[in-house]
């Protein structure tokens, strides 16, 4: 007697669909006519000069700034029906990681698993499994018990990723996450990252050059004047910044002026 065969497994829908993406400030269009696709464990790096809305396109993505005007779908359900942020890790940029609360490394990275209990309610076996993985990921399991205002800048960018790491999500948005920080923290980050990737982790970074990270990167997403002027393989720094290398690039004909706004203006400050 043969078996019948097993049905095809559903297809996975891509962890960010956006279409059309348009983001408005004050009236104003900073993005426009923005199509991204990102699959299931790669790791994309959104590049692009100061002012190019690299930024402002990771905060439409994950609801910091509202569409003005497209369609945005993440895991596949649309974002106004979005409600599982438990799959989603979100890592700024270092400043204000302590936000002038003296906790210690092990309270900040244990404040990553409150999407996966109840209000009140003691920490897990689970959740402490979480948080001590988390640790060790990102090489940090023997400061648990120091504050985190006394570790350097690159110790404390490191804390924020295992925060996000210990809700144990499967898409992260790193924004500039090796930016004031010193090449040897760069390179204990580019092993972190590593090993979220290995994983099987989708990520999304933000960058204004990769130092330690290029090797890890499978797409370049270059950003230019609030439009994607180029989506395809890693890009050397020279391509990514210098203006003689724009003909590389995949840009739209109707190319529009930049409309620079409030907000990339503050973000854009410190990079």
């Amino acid at each position: 007697m043969s078996l019948s065969p097993l049905p095809a497994a559903p297809p996975t829908a891509p962890p960010i669909t956006l279409t059309g993406g348009v983001v408005a400030i004050g009236g104003r269009p900073v993005l426009r006519g923005i199509n991204l696709n990102v699959e299931s464990g790669e790791f994309v790096a959104l590049m692009g000069a100061n002012g190019s809305g690299k930024s402002t396109l990771v905060r439409a993505l994950t609801g910091l700034r509202p569409l003005a005007g497209g369609h945005l779908e993440l895991f596949g359900t649309p974002f106004d029906a979005f409600d599982a942020w438990h799959r989603i890790g979100f890592v700024p940029q270092r400043v204000g990681a302590t936000s002038g609360v003296p906790a210690n490394v092990w309270e900040v990275v244990a404040s990553g698993r409150l999407t996966h209990r109840r209000l009140f309610r003691p920490l897990s076996r689970a959740d402490r499994a979480a948080i001590d993985d988390a640790l060790e990921v990102v090489g940090l399991a023997h400061k648990g018990h120091e504050g985190v205002a006394t570790l350097s800048g690159g110790q404390q960018q490191r804390v924020l990723i295992a925060r996000a790491l210990a809700a144990e999500p499967e898409l992260f948005f790193l924004d500039e996450p090796t930016a004031g920080v010193d090449l040897p923290n760069q390179h204990a980050l580019a092993d972190a990252l590593a090993q979220l990737k290995a994983r099987g982790a989708t990520i999304v970074l933000v960058a204004h050059e990769l130092g330690p990270l290029e090797s890890l990167v499978d797409r370049a997403v270059v950003m230019g004047d609030g439009r994607v002027a180029y989506d395809g393989p890693p890009l050397a720094h020279a391509d990514v910044h210098a203006p003689h290398h724009r003909s590389a690039y995949d840009l739209h004909a109707d190319h529009a002026p930049h409309v620079a706004s409030p907000l990339e203006a503050d973000e854009e400050t410190h990079r």
